[in-house]
């Protein structure tokens, strides 16, 4: 089968070359440009993300010896998100190479987090299939890189730290509120608004809506922590 250049040159900074380059082109193949004669990478994408898991589990379970589970799983949902699978995708220049189709690339499909996300996975599946799970782990754990061992000064997540705060008091859980999204479909910009059951309100800005409501709820928390001092 010919490939391009441009794919070699993905598979040299992937490092992986691929007996079976179909895998490949299987898992940069966008839903937008999927056919009967050409899948998407949704299948590929499913197993992707487990051998993924399993992968960073088990370098996790490595790097921190001493670790009990209740501090490796933030560090295990931080690794493994689909924010930090777009992250290593983009680091790689998977966008460049991604197959999608044109309303897709029109709406900046192959910068969105999502889709790259997706791909990712796909692409870490398709080495497993075409040289099993020794070669992909070891292709997640240099592709994630300092990622791994960085992780433990990594910050938490702030929704959650906001929850216990409030429970802590006798509160309900915040509430989360989009305000509004401006800006194209693949630059697009939330506004979020946190909310306690006391009354209490912050407004933040993301390029998702999960990274606004968490810096909402950053912000709230720190104001709330500084009333309590």
């Amino acid at each position: 089968m010919k490939v391009s250049k441009e794919t070699r040159a993905f598979e040299a900074r992937l490092g992986h070359s691929f007996s079976d380059v179909r895998l490949l082109l299987e898992a940069l193949t966008h839903p937008s440009l999927s056919a009967e004669s050409r899948p998407s990478n949704q299948r590929l994408e499913f197993l992707g993300d487990r051998v993924l898991n399993l992968a960073i589990a088990e370098a996790l379970f490595e790097t921190f010896p001493q670790a009990n589970e209740g501090d490796l799983a933030p560090r295990y949902n931080a690794l493994v998100r689909k924010e930090t699978c777009a992250d290593v995708a983009r680091a790689i220049g998977l966008g460049d190479v991604l197959r999608v189709g044109r309303g897709e690339m029109l709406k900046g499909g192959r910068k969105r987090d999502a889709g790259l996300g997706d791909a990712m996975e796909a692409v870490i599946a398709a080495v497993y299939l075409d040289a099993g799970f020794d070669v992909a782990r070891d292709r997640v754990k240099a592709l994630w890189g300092a990622r791994i061992a960085q992780v433990d000064s990594a910050p938490t997540n702030v929704k959650s730290a906001l929850q216990e705060w409030a429970q802590a008091r006798g509160m309900q859980p915040p509430d989360y509120n989009l305000l509004r999204t401006e800006g194209p479909p693949h630059d697009a910009v939330f506004t979020v608004e946190a909310v306690l059951p006391n009354g209490e309100t912050a407004q933040a800005q993301g390029k998702s809506k999960r990274s606004a409501e968490q810096a909402a709820a950053k912000t709230l928390l720190a104001r709330m922590e500084a009333r309590n001092e």
